[in-house]
């Protein structure tokens, strides 16, 4: 029975040999999706566990006697950034012959020397030395190896200095072995569960795909499987026969699918999923996951195909007894509106946070009635439609829909979640960084923030500041503002409000060039405040809440003559200058200067990435939901080869056939998108609402969405329209021969 079933799916004709490439073209496809979404999880995972050498941690943080003989190396590793990208900064002296190394490298830099990483050295040699090579002492070592590295585009450099020159920097430790545990990042369980989204997103439509790709031709396999039936055939040889042959295109399809995923890999190395490229090598399934998609996927299709055969094996006759499926009913939109209704109001019945069980359960809700409401919705539209309508072509599709809604939605139904998943986040991130770069109505966004204090350091002395002052106020078209530590810091009473107190002062003179801050009395000098808070907050939205800082009622200050300089802010929109400035910084700070905008950045960027994780599982999905439809419409053009015909040799015109096929095709997948569109913004604005920040309201989501989906969904009309001329040629008066 196997080798008649091997047989009658590779020589059964030009109608089965079409079927079998249309089912090896669409499982081809999904299981390439497939295959890319696990390579790129496993170089993500891979990053991830790599040895931190970054999470090195000191026995002597505080300080510690220099002592010859010690095998260890002193470390002092930091942040710096240009034109807002981060560079991993190690200044390191060794102490001994033993000094630990990083890997990466056969050995540490001596005094005088660095190593880069490839990315940074090509950022050295391409811009120009006072805006970052000088932040650098030395000379150029070698490279970086890709052990120590995160991925191709990572900025990190190791610099060697002298003992006692580490030992003068803040946040000096004394180092004896490199760290050899992953690091604890508190963004990998949001990447992980994006991953864990996607593979759920993709496999659904891949089974979707599978299964779609089975049945197509059921009816016609139906009554051939029959036929063997009635001459004597058993229920169990049908069986082998149907799984047989939906084993084989599977299979087929999964080869297909692995050589071109292979083709395509390359192409993944440009990926930048969580904001930056992965290392090629690592961009590859694991072997047991390449024998899982080839064991797994035609072993779904056998089963969607004994599935399918529920009525032969019941009986020979039982495919001519067939009757209409009983229409879904309306219980099924109740789960959907449940879901809306429990996430937009028992969820955020707390002030301060969502309940985060009742949230669980309402987005669970809403997945699951999306799949759910789809075909009864697909039934009411398609009867409105025929209602309605004074069109053959429509009225035809629409009551071909309305007989089997779950046929017509079951092709798109696996794009629902996908889609939902997109559009929330999509509707979500927008509003977030609108809020973000709200901060101050953008008055700050170009304004360069240093800090001067740290521990056991009140800030810059009197000579040093001054000096700086001046080669800061050199550069064209700067406005600075010092911020001075009080010397009666310890007698400041604490407000009665709780609010923080005036411990430091600014000159009335300089504060005027940065008005959002706030304006001093008449005629004051200077003014006391809690300014440090615009230097020290890491939350540019909380920036709002505090401002103005001074006012009429402030606390007037004589003189800031001999005070500490603490921090100071830097205002210019001259890019240049900008990382000219924070080089001339780099020698009085622990940690580089940023922008707001650059911290607003920093903190939107795992919005941003995780809306690219959303919007990729969309792109992925409607690549799949396309193969579904390639592989349903060919099915069906295939299936109904004799109604239409007979209908083309009544007088029906071609292009009428044409638009009964273009609807049935196109209305599920229009409306599975609206629908799951819909949902994510019901979902979006109540997360929005909580949020309460300036700014952020429902937005639109980006062009990246309209990109995605749109394109989505026109390459899916694309692949509707291409099918056209299959049907004129099936449909074909002179090829009016059935079986």
């Amino acid at each position: 029975m196997i080798a008649l079933g091997l047989r009658l799916s590779l020589r059964g004709g030009r109608e089965v040999a079409a079927r079998l490439a249309l089912i090896v073209a669409g499982v081809a496809v999904g299981v390439a999706v497939l295959l890319a979404t696990l390579s790129l999880f496993n170089a993500f995972q891979a990053t991830n566990d790599r040895l931190c050498w970054e999470c090195t941690r000191g026995s002597a943080p505080n300080g510690w006697a220099l002592d010859a003989t010690n095998d260890g190396a002193l470390w002092n590793r930091h942040e710096d950034y240009y034109a807002g990208r981060l560079i991993k900064r190690l200044d390191a002296a060794a102490l001994g012959t033993r000094a630990p190394v990083i890997p990466g490298l056969s050995r540490m830099p001596g005094p005088g020397q660095y190593y880069a990483s490839p990315a940074l050295t090509r950022l050295l040699d391409s811009v120009p030395r006072e805006q970052l090579a000088d932040r650098f002492p030395g000379t150029r070592a070698g490279l970086i190896g890709q052990a120590a590295l995160s991925g191709p585009d990572e900025l990190a450099i190791v610099v060697g200095l002298t003992p006692r020159q580490v030992a003068a920097m803040p946040g000096a430790q004394q180092v004896d072995a490199v760290a050899t545990e992953p690091a604890v990042d508190d963004s990998a369980d949001i990447y992980r569960f994006g991953f864990v989204v996607a593979a759920i997103g993709l496999i659904v439509p891949l089974l979707v795909l599978v299964g779609t790709a089975t049945r197509l031709a059921a009816a016609r396999r139906e009554t051939r499987l029959a036929a063997i039936r009635l001459v004597g055939a058993t229920s169990r040889q049908v069986n082998v026969l149907a799984a047989v042959d939906a084993a084989l295109g599977a299979l087929l399809g999964a080869l297909a699918g692995l050589a071109l995923f292979q083709v395509v890999r390359p192409a993944l190395a440009g990926a930048r999923i969580t904001g930056a490229r992965f290392f090629p090598d690592l961009i590859a399934p694991h072997s047991w996951q390449y024998a899982a998609v080839l064991v797994c996927v035609p072993v779904v299709a056998a089963g969607a195909a004994l599935w399918s055969l529920r009525r032969v094996r019941i009986s020979p006759l039982g495919v001519a007894r067939k009757a209409a499926p009983p229409p879904p009913r309306a219980w099924r939109v109740i789960p959907l509106l449940a879901g809306l209704g429990l996430f937009a109001g028992p969820v955020f019945r707390k002030v301060k946070e969502p309940d985060a069980l009742l949230a669980g359960a309402g987005l669970a809700l809403i997945m699951v009635g999306l799949v759910l409401a789809g075909p009864w919705l697909t039934m009411r539209v398609a009867r409105l439609a025929a209602g309605l309508t004074r069109s053959a072509t429509t009225l035809l599709a629409a009551q071909r829909m309305a007989a089997d809604s779950r046929a017509a939605f079951r092709a798109v139904s696996g794009l629902v979640l996908a889609v939902f998943i997109g559009t929330a986040m999509a509707a979500l991130v927008p509003a977030v960084l609108s809020g973000q770069q709200a901060v101050a109505d953008g008055a700050l966004n170009h304004v360069l923030r240093a800090q001067f204090a740290r521990p056991g350091v009140t800030g810059l002395s009197p000579r040093v500041r001054a000096d700086l002052l001046a080669r800061l106020r050199g550069f064209p078209g700067v406005e600075v503002l010092p911020i001075y530590a009080r010397a009666d810091k310890e007698k400041i009473p604490m407000p009665a409000d709780d609010s923080p107190p005036a411990a430091t002062v600014v000159e009335c003179a300089s504060l005027a060039r940065f008005p959002v801050l706030g304006r001093c009395p008449s005629a004051a000098h200077a003014v006391a405040g809690a300014f440090f808070r615009v230097v020290n907050v890491d939350n540019p939205l909380t920036i709002d809440k505090i401002l103005p800082l001074a006012g009429p009622a402030s606390e007037s200050v004589s003189t800031t003559t001999g005070l500490d300089m603490e921090s100071i802010l830097i205002s210019t929109t001259d890019t240049a200058a900008v990382e000219r400035i924070r080089t001339l910084l780099s020698a009085h700070t622990a940690q580089a200067p940023m922008t707001f905008a650059e911290v607003a950045q920093a903190r939107a960027t795992l919005y941003t990435q995780g809306e690219n994780i959303a919007l990729a599982i969309v792109a992925l999905t409607l690549i799949v939901g396309g193969c579904s439809l390639v592989v349903a419409v060919g099915g069906g053009l295939v299936e109904r080869r004799q109604p239409f015909t007979l209908l083309r040799l009544a007088g029906t015109p071609t292009r009428t056939l044409a638009g009964v096929v273009l609807l049935e095709s196109a209305l599920p997948l229009v409306l599975s998108a609206v629908l799951a569109a819909g949902a994510g913004f019901g979902v979006a604005e109540p997360l929005i609402d909580q949020l309460a920040m300036k700014g952020a309201s429902l937005a639109m989501p980006g062009p990246a969405y309209f990109a995605t989906v749109g394109g989505g969904l026109a390459a899916s009309l694309l692949v509707i329209l291409m099918g056209m001329p299959l049907l004129r040629q099936l449909t074909a008066p002179d090829n009016a021969r059935f079986e």
